[in-house]
């Protein structure tokens, strides 16, 4: 069986229309992270289950559209949780001890040390999508790797951070 036979339908229209439908990604507001989105779309359509479908394109692209969705309530809850933490973690008007500080410098390290360990291109991948922001594609193209490299080493880096996370809560 080659490569082709495993592509539904689905797939095909989006490799086919992948201009358009990154196009209309961007236009959306995901102009960073179109490459990105379209790919969330791909494992999308690849998880459902086969079925005929009247207007394969009109689907797509309600299909993006409701991914456009998701992902700006995603964002919105993301924020919300992160100023929610804020607010609650630390008052304004209380300083970090210097103990809290020596620790939270000391887990620093371990966190730069651990992903040092797992390699210089996993490192930097993490730092590059999680740091500055930068799409799992356009690291891709930036280090001249397959969009699953990127992939495979972000997710060795959250397993190892897991891990250590794991260590400090025990602590």
């Amino acid at each position: 069986m080659n490569r082709d036979d495993e592509i539904s339908g689905l797939q095909r229209v989006i490799l086919n229309e992948r201009g358009r439908l990154l196009r209309f990604l961007a236009a959306r507001g995901l102009s960073d992270d179109a490459e990105d989105a379209l790919h969330d779309l791909w494992q999308r359509v690849a998880a459902a289950p086969a079925q005929p479908i009247a207007d394969p394109l009109s689907y797509l692209f309600r299909a993006a559209e409701n991914l456009v969705r998701d992902r700006r309530r995603s964002m919105v809850s993301r924020d919300r949780r992160h100023q929610d933490w804020h607010e609650t973690s630390v008052p304004s008007e209380e300083a970090p001890t210097s103990e809290r500080s020596l620790i939270a410098r000391e887990r620093l390290r371990e966190v730069h040390s651990t992903l040092a360990a797992l390699g210089p291109r996993v490192e930097l991948v993490f730092c590059k999508c999680r740091l500055d922001g930068l799409g799992q594609a356009a690291i891709a193209r930036e280090l001249g790797v397959s969009l699953s490299s990127v992939e495979k080493d972000l997710q060795k880096a959250y397993r190892a951070l897991a891990q250590l996370r794991a260590q400090f809560d025990a602590e």
